[in-house]
């Protein structure tokens, strides 16, 4: 890449400054001093600043050296997760861990080692990755993408070679090992496909043609309500979703924008968020949170605009139903005329047995699969076979993505870069920028089933399937129930940027991982496919509470990045504001104080009566009650339909109030309500405990309190923790608030930002950055950003480093 002149002059300045800031030090006090004239006497090279909780700020020239200090800086925090993702992406899980172990679940749905290997093992024999770094711009990556893979490899790697690892995990294990630029490409299409096959590689890995032709179909269909029930639950975000909400210049103070994002990923192992400021003077400056292995930054903001992501409801797979001829049940028809499979035999070798062989089975739709998830088998029979098709098995184009986002002047340049490189694919885009402008859009990589194909070609599957779920089953013996493609895609078979749903300017633009139907409550966006999302379907509890608190802040105005971090760590339990006060007033009825459990048994309910009725309705620290609410209505939910639960039904005309009002007849109530107190009890757990007592991550040998509660419970700060009451309550988090932003401007130069990384930079239990900021989440406190070069120079903590490939 060409370097202009004035940022040659820039950079010589910005690097000189930082060379003379501080003397070398390492990230983690090990790294090997360079000149600091020459980093890294040829080859590639870039300076880190570490500001205080160790955030990076990485300062380079070009592309490839900017790579180069992303992956040393990534390795130095995060080494052991980031060697274990490389074992999954070679698939060699099963010789270093064994073929029946469970993988961590960041780079796919796989359940033991074994699938997971025969699914990457496969990935790489065919060439995948290199193809699709073949592909020419845009339909593949950049050259600067593909600089950006080159050199983070490299960083990596001299990482690796001058650095002692010291995190117990992965320290002298032999599957730590250097790493190249496709196995980094890897990890990106890797990320791409949790969606599609990513989703469905136990029932890739597990299909075989049946034994004999005269298997008819017994196995038979899968029964149309089970199946629908199970796609339903296929693409429920659990374990990953997120919230995040852009104010435009109308109801701030100052009449800039202002954005929150609040992202909800797992806590620990491959899909963490890792926090850096990436800078080429006159290029590119962008600082945020990247997923660990990306070489971009993910959710983050520059001086001019700032951006965070959701999980969408978009649908990334369809399937294509098979007619196999009679004689051969490898062999499909389309319009008549027979096709064969294509055989992927894969070898794995295995720890402690024989290396183990499989054929997995592709067609002109893609892999044939026999299951999505335990729920929903796809019989694969003498007559019938499915085809699992993934658009995003084309799509490396991600970071070209986010390094658009990162040029950006303003949320129209976000989406024109989303119009040109269509990379992103299973998420929403909310942004704001300084001009006051706000953003919302569903611009994800999603097959082009319009509902118009779907009433044509779905199967008596898919008849069941596409309406509840929006998965389509289409018949694979007609070549006109293919997807269609639109003329501005960049890849044939996908929807066009004509179709996203796109909100712009509105007051405020809010997700929380439901449809974008209501991205505004008084702006509906509709006339989607039904692939996209529904319209005029319940919002979850959180969604619900989240429309409520942002729209009253838009009509009251005058907001600030103050009134973001408010709302973040607000901590309103949504349900508690629903039904807190009438379990309360149930509760004080009851005959005597009484329930009977779950077990048959009476149990004395009397103090919980009062302890439900002073709760305050949140999930703080401090809050009292909070517990006792949340093992309640955990059970209440667990065994009570929804429509037995409330007694005002959901209304399409007032989505965010309704349903409402609990039905404290219904059975389940006074049970749930006995069986939590049983439970509180028998763990020596008092009912009036403070949350913050009890609902904890440790660390070393500190319990830090964690503030926030689960998906039900409709709280903006999501936390979903693992229960252990005989160690005493909540004692860690598998997924919730990640990497959270608050960012707005005020006229000068700089952004006003506020960042929180909750699970902090490293994982490794011998960093002191393993949980300092763990320790500010559980207080509700917050990191100030340092992203002008003044305020990076001035950190009372800086440490600067040189690093390169040659001493």
């Amino acid at each position: 890449m060409r370097i202009r002149p004035r940022r040659f002059a820039v950079l010589a300045v910005a690097l000189l400054t930082a060379s003379a800031a501080l003397p070398a030090t390492g990230a983690n006090g090990q790294e090997r001093q360079h000149s600091p004239s020459h980093p890294s006497a040829g080859g590639l090279s870039a300076v880190i600043r570490y500001t205080e909780y160790g955030i990076p700020h990485i300062l380079a020239k070009n592309y490839a050296d900017l790579g180069f200090g992303t992956g040393w800086a990534q390795a130095a925090d995060q080494v052991c997760t980031l060697a274990d993702g490389f074992v999954t992406l070679r698939g060699e899980r099963s010789r270093f861990f064994g073929p029946d172990a469970e993988p961590d679940g960041s780079l796919s749905s796989a359940a033991k080692n074994l699938s997971s290997d025969l699914y990457f093992r496969g990935v790489r024999a065919t060439g995948t990755v290199e193809r699709l770094l073949a592909e020419p711009a845009p339909r593949g990556p950049s050259r600067d993408s593909k600089d950006l893979m080159r050199g983070w490899a490299a960083g990596y790697n001299a990482w690796l070679a001058r650095n002692r690892i010291t995190d117990p995990a992965c320290r002298g294990a032999s599957w730590v090992r250097p790493v190249t630029a496709v196995d980094v490409a890897a990890r990106t299409f890797a990320l791409a496909v949790l969606g599609g096959q990513g989703r469905a590689v136990d029932g890739i890995t597990a299909a075989r043609p049946p034994a004999t032709t005269t298997a008819r179909t017994a196995v038979g269909i899968p029964d149309a309500r089970s199946a629908a029930r199970a796609a339903r639950q296929l693409f429920d975000t659990a374990d990953m979703g997120s919230n995040a909400v852009a104010f435009s210049g109308a109801t701030t103070a100052n009449g800039r924008g202002l954005l929150l994002g609040n992202p909800h990923y797992p806590w620990q192992g491959g899909r963490r968020f890792w926090q850096s400021q990436q800078t080429i003077p006159g290029e590119l400056n962008v600082a945020g949170g990247a997923l660990l292995g990306s070489t971009t930054v993910s959710i983050g903001h520059n001086a001019r605009v700032a951006w965070s992501h959701t999980v969408a409801t978009g649908v990334t797979l369809n399937l294509h139903q098979l007619t196999l001829d009679p004689a051969d049940p490898t062999t499909y028809l389309v319009d008549g005329k027979p096709e064969r499979m294509t055989r992927r035999t894969v070898t794995v070798e295995a720890r402690g047995g024989p290396p183990v062989t499989r054929t997995q089975w592709w067609t002109r739709y893609g892999p044939v699969v026999t299951s999505l998830g335990a729920g929903l088998p796809l019989p694969w029979t003498s007559t019938t076979a499915y085809a699992l098709n993934d658009p995003n098995a084309e799509n490396l184009r991600a970071p070209d993505t986010a390094l658009g986002f990162g040029r950006a002047r303003g949320t129209a340049d976000v989406l024109t870069t989303l119009r040109r490189t269509q990379g992103l694919p299973w998420i929403n885009t909310i942004a704001a920028d300084s001009d006051g402008h706000s953003l919302f859009t569903q611009s994800q990589v999603l097959p082009r089933i319009t509902d118009e194909l779907a009433q044509r070609c779905s199967t008596a599957l898919g008849k069941a399937l596409y309406p509840s779920s929006g998965i389509a089953v289409l018949d694979g013996s007609r070549g006109d129930c293919a997807p269609g493609s639109d003329p501005d895609a960049v890849q044939p078979g996908i929807f066009g940027p004509a179709k996203m749903p796109v909100l712009k300017d509105a007051p405020y633009a809010e997700n929380s991982n439901d449809s974008a139907w209501l991205a505004n409550t008084d702006r509906p966006l509709t006339g989607y496919e039904r692939v996209f999302g529904s319209i005029g379907s319940p919002l979850s509890t959180r969604a619900r509470g989240a429309k409520a608190d942002v729209s009253a802040m838009a009509a009251k105005g005058k907001l600030t990045v103050r009134d973001l971090q408010a709302l973040q760590f607000a901590n309103r339990a949504t349900s508690g504001d629903l039904i807190a006060d009438d379990t309360a007033r149930a509760c004080a009825s009851l005959p005597g104080g009484t329930a009977t459990g779950n077990d048959g048994r009476a149990v004395d309910v009397s103090e919980a009566c009062g302890v439900l009725k002073a709760w305050d309705h949140s999930m703080k620290t401090g809050s009292r009650g909070a517990l006792l609410f949340d093992r309640f209505w955990r059970r209440l939910t667990a065994t009570t339909a929804t429509a037995q639960l409330w007694k005002v039904p959901f209304s399409a005309a007032d989505p965010v109030h309704t349903p409402n009002t609990l039905n404290t007849e219904a059975p389940g109530v006074a049970t749930a309500l006995a069986d939590a107190v049983s439970e509180l009890r028998a763990a020596g757990i008092a009912l009036d405990t403070t949350l913050g007592a009890h609902q904890v991550v440790v660390r070393g040998d500190r319990r830090i309190p964690v503030p926030g509660g689960t998906e039900s419970l409709g709280v903006w700060n999501k936390v979903e923790p693992v229960w252990d009451a005989a160690a005493g309550g909540y004692t860690e988090v598998t997924t919730g608030s990640s990497y959270i932003q608050a960012v707005g401007w005020d006229g000068g130069r700089c952004p006003v930002a506020r960042t929180l990384l909750t699970y902090s930079q490293s994982s490794n239990p011998n960093s002191p950055h393993f949980s300092d900021q763990t320790r500010l989440f559980s207080e509700g406190k917050w990191v100030t950003s340092r992203f002008c070069e003044k305020d990076i120079l001035s950190s009372p903590g800086l440490r600067v480093i040189r690093v390169g490939e040659h001493r």
